[in-house]
């Protein structure tokens, strides 16, 4: 009996106990870390999104430079003023955003007019790609938001 307690304390390697511990605690740093990566991949969409619009405003205004005050869509924006290949067509994704813009042209009454949206992909949930909705038009000086779950508007807040 003897020469069995002594072998068994001289047995090297985990229990089964310490591995679940190990496990557990594997389990749970996995769990936070994996909500750390979603808000930050939520935030950066966000950022990105609010930047793309202000890029936008730029593009838009160097269009209308060249083209006798009147606004383009994306593909016109693709060709004339170097806009970015993935927004191509009428309602680009990029970095998790929906992208939608309207051109009005100008008439004899008013001049020609643009506004363009941006809405997260998925706005709510696990797998959200954001949550702030982006406005802006030709008539703004600025890009407007919202945190409720709609598209933005000319009357909702600055950034």
């Amino acid at each position: 009996m003897m020469n069995l307690r002594k072998r068994m304390r001289d047995q090297r390697g985990f229990n089964l106990i310490e591995l679940m511990i190990v496990i557990a605690i594997i389990g749970l740093l996995i769990a936070v870390g994996g909500y750390g990566w979603s808000a930050m991949m939520k935030s950066g969409n966000e950022t990105a999104a609010a930047q793309t619009m202000d890029k936008i405003r730029i593009f838009q205004a160097q269009y209308a430079g060249k083209n006798k005050g009147k606004f383009g869509s994306f593909d016109d924006l693709i060709k004339s003023v170097g806009m970015d290949e993935s927004f191509k067509g009428e309602r680009p994704v990029v970095n998790g955003y929906v992208y939608s813009m309207t051109v009005e042209e100008q008439s004899s009454s008013k001049p020609s007019f643009y506004s363009v949206t941006a809405d997260p992909q998925v706005a709510e949930g696990v797998s959200a790609t954001g949550s702030i909705h982006f406005y802006t038009d030709s008539n703004l000086g600025t890009i407007r938001r919202t945190d409720e779950n709609r598209p933005a508007k000319a009357d909702d807040p600055s950034l």
